[in-house]
């Protein structure tokens, strides 16, 4: 991959991870799906282009923030499962 498609990426991550933030904070009641999926999605693809410019430490953030992200789907999983069978 070209340096130049790993910042594309790490652009899109960064812009996703940005727009979760300002979601939860301008929210009234945010849906979980939509904050942790694309949390998720912002990690995965900053980890995409830290795979080109090699950053340990973000490299570890990011995958805290996707098991996070991954947590917090699953906790939305299972209150929805809980909703509907109630």
């Amino acid at each position: 991959m070209s340096d130049d498609v790993a910042n594309y990426i790490g652009f899109i991550g960064t812009a996703c991870i940005i727009f979760a933030y300002w979601y939860i904070t301008a929210v009234e009641q945010p849906n979980r799906f939509i904050q942790h999926g694309v949390n998720l999605a912002g990690a995965a693809l900053l980890a995409i282009s830290l795979t080109v410019h090699i950053n340990l430490a973000s490299l570890v953030l990011e995958a805290f923030w996707a098991a996070i992200a991954i947590w917090g789907l699953a906790k939305a999983i299972v209150a929805r499962r809980r909703e509907r069978g109630a």
